[in-house]
């Protein structure tokens, strides 16, 4: 569905439907929307508003990375914003030119709703043009960010107190999923900052420097949400570290313990293997308390290996 809001010279709000008959040199400015085109309504970015193939080629190929490139009536801004379902990625293009700007998402964005309803609800526009439609979809994109990465703290801190008494092997498989989805926020977050740093330095986006002070405080939004993925990836590395740390120790102790019954054992099971043999001649198998003799033997060298290994620490 194409949507076509027009802003006349008295800041009069015109809503069209008609892309093919639309007079764009009637229009002080104005915002065209592709919500979830079909390819019909795709094949208008060239025949009726006459973007460059590469343009285009952009925005409907999709898994591009978040970048802006100038051509020579218009600039493309491709960015990029994360849905709840496992934090999948949604592309989305800015066409910006003088006076006008086009959206172009590729699948229905609710950022991009909420701007285009408060837009037609505004009585006045006199404090709208196309950098300020650019500007608040932008800022919701990435004010989108922050309650998903704030759900993700909330997780970590979960397997680090650990308040069901999951096992270990359990922990660390939501740990390494964890770790994957603040992966996937970064490889998107950095380049929208990037790009974003980018805009704020272009020559060509003259419409940008009339409110910079806004575009500065997404920016600062975005290094935030940085080290704040940066930030809890440590965490799950000191928690993955301390996992480990704890499975060794836990290792070395039932080893340790292991080791401490085995060398009690030793010597009683020698005792047993010499008496055990079966040989004729042997003066102690003539006692007549040399059973009790050896019982006692081993008790009495069990005693002093177990308090010799206490003494020691061992056991």
């Amino acid at each position: 569905m194409i949507q076509i809001l027009a802003v006349t010279s008295e800041n009069k709000r015109v809503l069209e439907r008609d892309l093919d008959n639309f007079e764009t040199h009637k229009y002080k400015w104005w915002w065209i929307d592709f919500n979830k085109p079909t390819e019909e309504e795709i094949d208008k970015l060239k025949s009726v508003l006459n973007f460059h193939p590469l343009a285009i080629e952009d925005c409907i190929q999709g898994q591009q990375r978040s970048k802006m490139d100038y051509y020579d009536d218009f600039s493309l801004v491709i960015t990029h914003t994360v849905g709840e379902l496992k934090y999948n990625q949604h592309e989305i293009g800015f066409f910006l030119g003088e006076h006008f700007i086009v959206t172009f998402p590729l699948t229905d964005l609710a950022e991009v709703n909420l701007v285009w309803n408060n837009l037609i609800k505004q009585e006045k526009m006199d404090n709208w043009d196309e950098f300020r439609v650019f500007y608040e979809i932008f800022d919701k994109v990435v004010d989108n960010f922050f309650p998903i990465i704030y759900h993700l703290e909330e997780e970590i801190n979960v397997v680090e107190e650990n308040p069901h008494h999951l096992g270990m092997d359990i922990l660390l498989d939501q740990l390494f999923d964890l770790r994957h989805e603040l992966l996937k926020l970064r490889h998107t977050i950095n380049p929208i900052r990037d790009l974003l740093y980018r805009i704020l330095n272009s020559h060509h986006l003259v419409g940008i420097h009339g409110r910079r002070e806004y575009f500065m405080d997404i920016y600062d939004h975005l290094l935030k949400l940085s080290e704040m993925v940066d930030s809890n990836r440590d965490v799950t590395n000191d928690i993955r570290d301390n996992f480990i740390s704890i499975n060794s120790y836990q290792q070395n102790q039932v080893i340790q313990i292991l080791t401490v019954i085995t060398s009690i054992f030793a010597p009683l099971t020698f005792i047993a293997g010499i008496y055990g043999m079966n040989f004729t001649y042997m003066p102690e198998l003539k006692w007549h308390y040399g059973y009790f003799i050896v019982i006692g033997l081993m008790i009495v060298l069990t005693i002093m290996m177990i308090l010799w290994f206490r003494k020691k620490g061992w056991f």
